[in-house]
């Protein structure tokens, strides 16, 4: 990329566009347009000197007001949160579609010389993700296709929608599969929360309250890996800058236990909760990890951020908004 290519970053008042415009801002990127529908006053993340606009993607009309003279699209626009929102709202997961879709025709029509496609783990097959001491997902265990239904049925629509583009249109698209990505600035609450923030909140507030307690979905066994949000950036923008175009993983490898997230954030605190496990909450599948076989071989480097190491920065962003 130059750093007169005019930059669009869709999604860019959440929590990872909003990461990614402060890095591209920050390596001397002179045209950069933020787009999102949240009003701006609810972005996470504003910044003097980048265009900003407030538009609904799912229409066409607006994907090609947000485009007109793009050079470089990053599309992180979708309609998503943590697994509770997951699933419960799997149509409006699944409507994100028509966000990709009317981005990649707007960007044909614009000459959008590359596009970017945040996709998810939430594409690989269930079947797969059924034991907590699971195999890490490689990229070809995406098919056969039996994906989380709504959200991960979305992504996969969407990554195909890109590869198409690519194939019959001649334009150059990168998919990453992200693995639970985590970090200051995001959600922590109202229900689009991961899990790293929702341990951190609920941990926050025992504290603060004095209610020595933490409510815990599922039976805490359940196993993930997850991701620091500066090493999400850094994987993002290499694969976009780089000539690699199949999907390909960016998450960490280091797979914890949610009791185990529990036990590092507790250790942050300086507190230690009782534990109660709600059997009837959203829980996703039983593991799910991020085999880096082909990053490292692609980019010789993988995410490497320690989970504890993150996991320090996002308390203490979380602790600092909600003792205001």
């Amino acid at each position: 990329m130059s750093n007169t290519d005019l930059i669009v970053v869709t999604g860019a008042g959440g929590f990872i566009g909003g990461h990614l415009v402060r890095s591209l801002q920050a390596d001397g990127y002179t045209r950069i347009r933020a787009v999102d529908k949240k009003p701006l006053n609810e972005w996470f993340q504003t910044f003097d000197g980048v265009e900003a606009q407030v538009l609904d993607l799912q229409g066409l009309d607006a994907c090609r007001e947000a485009l007109t003279g793009a050079d470089q699209v990053f599309n992180l626009a979708s309609d998503m949160g943590g697994m509770g929102f997951i699933e419960r709202n799997k149509a409006l997961c699944m409507l994100s579609v028509l966000i990709n879709t009317h981005l990649l025709m707007a960007a044909r029509e614009a000459g959008v010389r590359r596009f970017f496609y945040s996709s998810s783990a939430c594409v690989y097959a269930a079947g797969k993700q059924t034991e907590v001491h699971v195999t890490a997902l490689r990229e070809e265990d995406a098919y056969p296709a039996m994906p989380e239904d709504g959200y991960g049925w979305e992504k996969l629509f969407s990554e195909r929608m890109c590869r198409h583009f690519r194939e019959d249109f001649g334009l150059e698209t990168r998919i990453a599969r992200y693995h639970n990505v985590y970090g200051p600035h995001g959600a922590y609450d109202g229900g689009r929360e991961k899990a790293p923030a929702a341990i951190c909140r609920k941990v926050i507030e025992a504290k603060l309250t004095g209610r020595h307690e933490i409510e815990i979905w599922g039976d805490g066994r359940q196993t993930r890996s997850f991701q620091y949000i500066d090493d999400c950036i850094k994987g993002t923008r290499m694969l976009m800058e780089s000539d690699f175009a199949e999907p390909i993983n960016i998450g960490s490898s280091e797979l914890v236990s949610i009791n185990r997230l529990v036990d590092l954030v507790e250790e942050i605190a300086g507190i230690k909760l009782t534990r109660r496990y709600n059997l009837d909450a959203p829980k996703g599948v039983n593991g799910r990890n991020s085999d880096n076989t082909l990053i490292r071989k692609v980019f010789g480097w993988e995410p490497s951020t320690r989970l504890r190491d993150g996991l320090y920065v996002t308390y203490d962003w979380i602790y600092g908004q909600m003792s205001k």
